[in-house]
């Protein structure tokens, strides 16, 4: 904050007064849970002030406390911004307490407050028997995932989080509520569905139309990094070409001794009809470990579960349409074994998510998403951590740089914004494509001063 934003005492007491939630400042008890950052690279943000609301009203009443007083706001959710936005240097809005989330089977609609997490979710459809495209970590936030467009392992058969929804309230820069659908404004009901987190106001609450699920089958298949080149060949192919029920993430990894190779993957069908999907590639190079199985919907939302190790970490991300040829593989292997090494078990990787389906029927620029002719999304992580000391950060994020430009001539344009990279120059063109001046019209309209603000906000 610029010296003239900093608010007084009197501003904080009266936040404190206006709110029925609480107002935490640093040294309270509750406020580093409620403002560290998800991604431990960034720990040096700290805001002036957190308030944990108890009800809309109080998200009211924190924007206009922020108009009024120049303050820095940013709403915060689950916090897994990859980039650290959902803290700042001024007043964090932590919507943890909006976390109520209905469901009806009858209908299929769900509703979830926007503070709500994957693990709240989940816990209302599943005696419902319903889903749409969902995290894989419990405690992330739906108003984020849905934002940022929202990629799941049912996505080639259902599409996007995004679009799911059917309608969603935010709290605007003037303190209004706003409900948006296909027919009440409509302009920013598009943006919400891939626009990014954080831009266009504080989002209160979701709707979406779910689907009935059905018995799964789920894969993990192992092998070592020697068998790559043949398993790449092979089964970049069976994710292009499989059926839009089955979705495979295809990775490489290492910590520092060798290099990994894993498979893992989601068949809203029988394991019969998975084994057969990847029986090329079984026949190709047999695995280290192998685990094919039928299991209910919600056994195979339980297998596929990630949760990120505790530390620092960065990722970059692109698309592909085609498959990488062997000298883009070898490119990537060469790099993973000079991985910088580190502490954090999650070491680095490379992986390729199974795309296309469903996401690819939908119009770029029917929502706000515009990455929707690619069949592959393409992430490359490194992670390290505290103890292996302050040069680990420029010797980690030159390696990742390293990596993603030895595989970018095989590469799409654009990049997923829900792992969001700060370290992106041509974020704008890279997040939102041709879609980018509609969304900052939008911005305009209903932020015109610009209150939520962001190093990658839309329009700055």
């Amino acid at each position: 904050m610029a010296p003239a934003d900093i608010p007084s005492d009197a501003d904080w007491r009266r936040l404190e007064k206006s709110v029925t939630g609480r107002v935490l400042r640093p040294g309270d008890a509750e406020f580093h849970s409620s403002s560290a950052p998800f991604n431990k690279r960034f720990t040096k943000a700290v805001p002036a002030g957190v308030v944990s609301v108890a009800d809309v009203a109080d998200v009211r009443r924190a924007v206009e406390w922020a108009r009024d007083t120049g303050v820095p706001i940013v709403p915060r959710g689950g916090g897994h911004s990859y980039a650290g936005y959902s803290v700042n240097s001024g007043l964090v809005v932590d919507l943890r307490a909006l976390g109520t989330v209905t469901a009806d089977g009858s209908s299929g609609r769900v509703t979830a407050e926007g503070g709500a997490s994957m693990a709240a979710v989940y816990a209302a459809v599943e005696p419902e028997q319903i889903a749409f495209a969902l995290g894989n970590g419990a405690s992330v936030g739906i108003a984020g995932l849905t934002l940022g467009g929202g990629s799941a392992a049912t996505s080639r058969k259902y599409g996007l989080t995004a679009d799911a929804l059917v309608a969603t309230t935010l709290v605007t820069a003037d303190g209004e509520l706003l409900t948006c659908d296909a027919k009440r404004n409509p302009d920013v009901f598009w943006a919400c569905r891939g626009g990014g987190g954080g831009n266009f106001g504080i989002n209160v609450s979701f709707t979406y139309q779910a689907f009935p699920v059905s018995d799964a089958s789920t894969c993990l298949l192992l092998w070592d990094g020697a068998d790559a080149p043949k398993v790449f060949a092979v089964l970049q192919e069976v994710m292009r070409q499989a059926p839009e029920e089955c979705s495979i993430r295809l990775g490489l990894s290492t910590t520092g001794s060798g290099v990994t190779v894993s498979a893992v993957g989601l068949h809203l069908g029988p394991a019969s009809e998975l084994r057969d999907l990847l029986d090329p590639v079984l026949s190709v190079a047999e695995p280290l470990r192998q685990d094919i199985a039928d299991r209910t919907f919600w056994e195979a939302k339980d297998y596929l579960l990630h949760e990120t190790s505790e530390g620092a970490f960065a990722a970059r991300t692109n698309f592909a349409v085609d498959p990488l040829p062997p000298e883009a593989v070898a490119e990537v292997l060469a790099r993973l074994g000079h991985w910088p090494g580190g502490s954090n078990p999650d070491g680095g990787g490379f992986a390729l998510f199974g795309w296309g389906g469903a996401v690819n029927k939908v119009a770029s620029a029917d929502t706000a998403f515009a990455q929707r002719e690619a069949n592959y999304l393409v992430s490359m992580d490194t992670s390290w951590a505290d103890q292996d000391g302050p040069e680990a950060v420029p010797r980690h994020l030159r390696w990742l740089a390293e990596l993603r430009e030895s595989v970018a001539p095989y590469m799409a344009e654009g990049a997923y914004v829900n792992f969001i990279d700060p370290e992106l120059a041509d974020w704008r063109t890279a997040y939102y494509g041709a879609n980018y001046p509609r969304l900052v019209e939008v911005k305009r309209r209903v932020d015109p001063e610009g209150l939520f603000r962001f190093p990658q906000a839309i329009g700055f």
